[in-house]
């Protein structure tokens, strides 16, 4: 189901698509949330039921294999995110239920601590927002990813960080203690410079301006920062590489990052009847361009190349890229490695708390 010529305030999507994994669809009525007596869908947070905190996926093209997920779906409404599919292994939709219905799972710290306290673990890099933003708005009341910030800090195991929410720095002093045992980095994602174009295609993340901020917070804390240009929308965000990378350096970024946008599933449609929306006259233009990048469709799941594409184009932004990084002075290697070497099994109070030892 898609509203007609309808936008929802703060919400990245207008609709609610069916599920491919399902055979009987929701119909809403069109009518309703175009309605401006009609309240905008609210958000509500389900109980998560994993048993496991640690996830772990074997794709050759995605950073660490080990991730921390306190939150499915998330708030910040992004129109193009890879992660949105994920909500319809849950019969729900890749849509407006991605944004409204998150599933948190309230236990993740203690589940950290029982898996890094096990014997069987295997002291490693781990990622959080693998899947979804560590940071997005209800983490401020819930704090789940603090406490297991706080876990990370505790054993010494390095974790590494992608977020949109400047929300990261009420965690520097945790992430400082890391840091000094080279466990810490974070990459802040900066899509675009344009806050007009940010509020309505991410419009629950934090204004550019304040993640740049965040950059900045960082590195001046000693925590390795670097900004993440993802995804580079060909057509519509490109042209803004190289003025990312400048703010992005003279905020104190160490290195720099960027993956062409991604359309798996049920985000492609989406993402197809948000330029109808909101950028009609460039529709054609930028669909037309992602096609040219991924082999004529627009999505390409192949290893390797979904991630930085194949074509004119690809080598285009490929080349604007590398260009933008010698201008700003980020080096094309800066990130610093995390590294194990502190991992350690603390005994204390905490732990015991967990209940740890002995599991």
């Amino acid at each position: 189901m898609v509203l007609p010529n309808e936008t929802i305030k703060g919400r990245g999507s207008a609709a609610n698509p069916g599920n491919r994994f399902t055979k009987v669809q929701r119909v809403h009525d069109e009518d309703a949330w175009a309605d401006p007596e009609e309240p905008a869908p609210g958000t509500c947070f389900l109980e998560s039921t994993a048993r496991t905190a640690v996830t772990f996926n074997d794709s050759p093209d995605v950073g660490p294999g080990a991730t921390v997920n306190p939150y499915r779906g998330c708030e910040h409404g992004c129109i193009y995110c890879y992660a949105r599919p994920t909500h319809e292994t849950f019969g729900l939709s890749a849509g407006l239920d991605f944004e409204t219905k998150i599933f948190v799972k309230h236990d993740a710290p203690q589940l950290l601590a029982r898996e890094l306290g096990s014997l069987k673990w295997i002291p490693q890099v781990v990622a959080m927002s693998g899947v979804t933003d560590c940071y997005q708005p209800v983490e401020r009341k819930l704090r789940l990813t603090r406490r297991c910030l706080e876990v990370f800090a505790d054993f010494r195991n390095p974790v590494f960080i992608i977020t949109k929410n400047h929300l990261v720095t009420r965690d520097i002093d945790v992430l400082k203690r890391l840091a000094e045992h080279r466990a810490a980095g974070v990459f802040l994602s900066v899509t675009t410079l344009d806050p007009a174009l940010t509020r309505i295609m991410e419009p629950r993340a934090s204004h550019p301006s304040r993640r740049l901020a965040a950059i900045e917070a960082l590195a001046k804390a000693g925590i390795p920062a670097g900004v993440n240009i993802a995804p580079v929308i060909p057509g519509l965000t490109d042209h803004e590489i190289p003025s990312i990378l400048k703010a992005a350096a003279s905020a104190g970024a160490c290195a720099a990052g960027y993956v062409p946008l991604r359309l798996p599933y049920g985000v492609a449609p989406l993402f197809e009847d948000w330029l109808g929306r909101h950028f009609p006259d460039r529709k054609e233009k930028v669909t037309n361009r992602i096609r040219s990048m991924r082999g004529g469709k627009l999505n390409d799941p192949e290893f390797v190349s979904r991630m930085r594409g194949k074509g004119l184009f690809a080598r285009q932004i490929a080349a604007l890229f590398a260009a933008g990084l010698r201008r700003a002075g980020i080096p094309a290697d800066g990130f610093p490695g995390l590294s194990t070497a502190s991992f350690r099994r603390p005994r204390g109070p905490q732990l015991d708390f967990f209940d740890v030892w002995g599991k």
